[in-house]
């Protein structure tokens, strides 16, 4: 890598206002990270959705009808069960199972303790097992084996335990 390409990707860190990037081809490793200096105002962070899905209509909870007066019934309200998002720690490819054609570690309806192994983020050829960090159900795995992920993108819906 010349100076020329550094230099351009410097600046296409820029544009895209990427405050961190690493790159290693080979012997060379190249880390670039930029913050707010003391005379700049800091920036916000921008967070990309890559594919989101859309959590099932299950997850809203009917609850019973409240008694007003006259003997007259209120409208049900629906109330929103507090869902726990266990997110990817790394950029990555995901996967399921920890093999190709062996069951998943985790499916829809399971019930999970923390510090379960939950699926495997594939980085730099590196297998790292994610764990949960929470107990309760899965109720929605949101991302599909051999999908590449985010940093911080949510990978399954739990509902904590009570």
């Amino acid at each position: 890598m010349n100076l020329k390409e550094i230099k351009e990707l410097i600046q296409f860190l820029k544009e895209e206002e990427i405050t961190e990037f690493e790159l290693e081809r080979g012997d060379v490793k190249l880390r670039i990270k930029r913050g707010a200096g003391q005379n700049e105002s800091p920036t916000t962070e921008r967070i990309i959705a890559v594919h989101p899905t859309p959590l099932p209509p299950a997850m809203a909870v009917p609850v019973a009808p409240a008694e007003v007066a006259g003997g007259q019934t209120a409208p049900p309200v629906r109330s929103e069960t507090p869902l726990h998002m266990v997110r990817s720690p790394m950029v990555g490819t995901y996967y399921e199972s920890p093999s190709p054609g062996s069951p998943p570690f985790v499916k829809p309806g399971d019930t999970i303790e923390e510090g379960q192994i939950l699926c495997i983020v594939e980085a730099m050829k590196i297998m790292n097992e994610i764990e949960s960090d929470a107990a309760g159900e899965v109720i929605e795995c949101l991302v599909k084996n051999g999908q590449p992920i985010e940093y911080g993108q949510d990978l399954f819906a739990v509902r904590p335990k009570k």
